[in-house]
C-alpha cells in the first residue's frame, strides 16, 4: 500500500501491485478466460494468497453451496490485504480513503462487501453493521458499492435505531436519503421502535411516496391484506406505474428487509397507517399528486453503483430487475461492472489467439454456467451445446444424455472442491505436538 496525499483531514492511500504480482495477475486472467476453475486452483497452489483468485473461487464455492469454504477464502483475501496495510492506514479512525477507480483497490471493497454478507447470514448483524460503516468510510462521496442500500437493514436488525436516525438526520440534506425506499421505511420503523410521535406521519408519507412497496411486502411476509386495501387502485396499480429505476430499489428493499416487518406489533402498526393513507387518497390529499409527479421525474435511470450493489447482493427479487444489456454482457465476480473512468496502473500484454480459446469439458461447462450470459442454447456466447427441438423423442434422448453427463460433472466439481480443501489445509500452520517439542529440546541438550 502506498500513501498518496492528505486533503481536508482525509488521508488517501492506494494498493500497488509489484512486478511479480502483476505476472501472477496475468496468469489469473488467463485462468479465468479458460473457463476452467482448476486453472485458478493451480494459480492458488503457486500463490496461495492471490486476492482475485481467492475472490473468484469463493464465488464458485458459494455456487456449489459450500459456504464455509467460500467464507474462508474471503477471509484469506482480507488477511492478505491486512498484511500489506500502510503504517498510517488506520481503519478505526474513519479518515482513510481509497479510490475505487483504481483497479488495485477494488478487490478490497469487494472482499469487505462479501465478508459482511457472510457475517450477516450468520446472524451477526451488529458486526455486519460495523463493516458497513467501514466500507462506507473508504469512499463516502461516491459509495461505489452503494452501502447506503443495506446499512439501514443491519441497523434495524441490530437494534441500533439511534444510529440510523442520526445518520438520516445528518445526511438527508447531502444525499437525499428520503428518496431511497429503504431509508424512508426503515427510519419510520426505527422511530416506531423508539416510540417517537412522528413515526406514523413518516410511515404514511413513505407509503404515499412509494405505494408499490406495500403489496409485494405483504406477499413476502405471507400477510393477507384487507379487501379495502387489495381492491384499491392506489396500491394495486402502483407497481405497474413506477419507473424501472424505482422498481429496482423497491425490489431490493423488499427482498432484503421483509423480515423486519413480520413482528405482530409492527404488522398492526402498518395496518393502521395503511387505512389512514387510503383515507387521505380518497380525500384527494395534495401530497398524492405531488409524490406521483416526483416518481415520474426521478428514478429514470439506475446509477452504476446501484447496479453493482444488486449484482453483488444476489437477491433474486432484485436481480430480475437488471437491464437486459447488463445481463447479456460478460461479468466476473472479481470485478463486476468496473467504472467507466477506470484508472489503470498497468496493462496486460497481448495474448496469442490460440491461447485465448476456452477449454471444454464438464467442469468448464459448469464454470461457464456461472456467467450471467449463459444460456442452454448457446452457452455464454453462443458456443455451447445445441438443444434439440422440443418434442418427446428428442426430449427423451436429451434426458439420457443429461443423466450420462451428470456423473462426470459431479466428479469434476467434487475433485475441484477436494483440491481447494487440500490447498486450504496445507496453508494452515502445523502445530507440533508435545512429543515433538520434547524431542527438539533433547536434541538441543
Amino acid at each position: 500500500m502506498k500513501y498518496l496525499s492528505k486533503d481536508r483531514g482525509y488521508e488517501y492511500f492506494t494498493f500497488e501491485h509489484s512486478k511479480d504480482y502483476q505476472q501472477v495477475q496475468f496468469k489469473f486472467l488467463d485462468a479465468v478466460e479458460s473457463l476452467n476453475p482448476n486453472n485458478i486452483v493451480e494459480v492458488l497452489n503457486m500463490h496461495p494468497y492471490h486476492i482475485d483468485s481467492l475472490i473468484q473461487l469463493s464465488e464458485v464455492c458459494k455456487m456449489s453451496e459450500d459456504v464455509q469454504m467460500a467464507t474462508e477464502l474471503i477471509e484469506r483475501a482480507l488477511f492478505s490485504f491486512e498484511c500489506n496495510f500502510h503504517v498510517l492506514f488506520n481503519l478505526t479512525q474513519s479518515n482513510c480513503r481509497l479510490d475505487y477507480r483504481r483497479q488495485e483497490n477494488r478487490a478490497f471493497f469487494l472482499a469487505l462487501f462479501k465478508h459482511l454478507a457472510f457475517v450477516g447470514q450468520r446472524g451477526c448483524y451488529r458486526t455486519a453493521l460495523e463493516y458497513c460503516k467501514l466500507l462506507l468510510s473508504l469512499d463516502v462521496d461516491y459509495d461505489p458499492l452503494c452501502v447506503l442500500l443495506m446499512i439501514d437493514f443491519y441497523a434495524i436488525r441490530s437494534q441500533q435505531y439511534e444510529f440510523l436516525l442520526r445518520l438520516y438526520n445528518e445526511w438527508e440534506s447531502l444525499k437525499n436519503l428520503s428518496q431511497l425506499p429503504n431509508f424512508a421505511f426503515s427510519v419510520a420503523l426505527a422511530k416506531f421502535h423508539l416510540g417517537q410521535d412522528d413515526a406514523d406521519k413518516m410511515l404514511q408519507d413513505s407509503l404515499l411516496m412509494f405505494p408499490s412497496v406495500l403489496m409485494p411486502l405483504l406477499e413476502k411476509c405471507s400477510i393477507q391484506p384487507d379487501q379495502n386495501v387489495s381492491k384499491h387502485q392506489f396500491f394495486t396499480n402502483a407497481p405497474m406505474k413506477q419507473p424501472a429505476g424505482l422498481q429496482s430499489l423497491v425490489s431490493l428493499y423488499i427482498g432484503r428487509s421483509n423480515s423486519v416487518w413480520k413482528e405482530p406489533e409492527v404488522v398492526r402498526w402498518l395496518e393502521s397507517n395503511v387505512i389512514k393513507v387510503l383515507q387521505r387518497v380518497d380525500d384527494k390529499d395534495k401530497l398524492v399528486e405531488q409524490y406521483a409527479k416526483k416518481r415520474q421525474l426521478r428514478y429514470q435511470g439506475t446509477p452504476t453503483n446501484i447496479l453493482r450493489h444488486i449484482v453483488l447482493s444476489e437477491l433474486q427479487d432484485a436481480s430480475v430487475t437488471l437491464p437486459a444489456e447488463l445481463t447479456q454482457s460478460p461479468m466476473m465476480s472479481y470485478d463486476p461492472l468496473p467504472p467507466d473512468n477506470n484508472i489503470v496502473s498497468y496493462t496486460r500484454p497481448p495474448r496469442s489467439r490460440l491461447a485465448a480459446q476456452p477449454e471444454n469439458g464438464p467442469l468448464a461447462a459448469f464454470f461457464r454456467s456461472l456467467l450471467p450470459t449463459y444460456n442452454l442454447q448457446g452457452g455464454p456466447e453462443g458456443n455451447g451445446v445445441a438443444v434439440p427441438p422440443n418434442n418427446e423423442e428428442h426430449g427423451a434422448v436429451g434426458g439420457e444424455a443429461g443423466l450420462a453427463a451428470t456423473p462426470d460433472l459431479g466428479r469434476s466439481i467434487e475433485t475441484l472442491m477436494d483440491a481447494m480443501r487440500n490447498l486450504l489445509s496445507t496453508l494452515n500452520p502445523q502445530q507440533r505436538n508435545d512429543n515433538e517439542q520434547e524431542e527438539g529440546q533433547d536434541d538441543d541438550n
